[in-house]
């Protein structure tokens, strides 16, 4: 088995497991979703701009020469995400607190004896 195989299929788990969170009906799945989805997308980019391994990090005379754009992506895109991640939590706290019920369209959902959704 490759390891770009292995990349590929973890990144592929992630995104499917975010996007299964994001499909809940309810507020804190839906960050985490959120938060899962950003983490695939940064580790996409970052095996896009491919390892280097002995490589400068800035040009020089030799070879090759290490690509810094995708980190520079990377580090940007995970501050803009704890930023957006905070931001949401906000609105899921005030969302619970105006309506009464962490659901995602605001409205109380039938629950069992065991807590899940009818």
């Amino acid at each position: 088995m490759s390891m770009e195989f292995l990349v590929a299929t973890g990144i592929g788990w992630v995104s499917f497991c975010g996007i299964y969170l994001l499909l809940r009906g309810r507020s804190y799945p839906v960050v985490l979703g959120l938060t899962l989805l950003g983490y695939a997308v940064n580790v996409f980019i970052f095996t896009m701009g491919r390892l280097w391994t002995a490589a400068a990090p800035i040009l020089t005379d030799g070879p090759d020469v290490a690509d810094p754009l995708p980190q520079a992506l990377v580090l940007t895109a995970i501050v803009i995400g704890f930023a957006t991640t905070g931001f949401v939590i906000e609105l899921a706290l005030r969302s619970h607190h105006e309506s009464g019920t962490d659901h995602v369209d605001g409205t109380p959902v039938d629950e069992g004896a065991d807590g899940d959704r009818q």
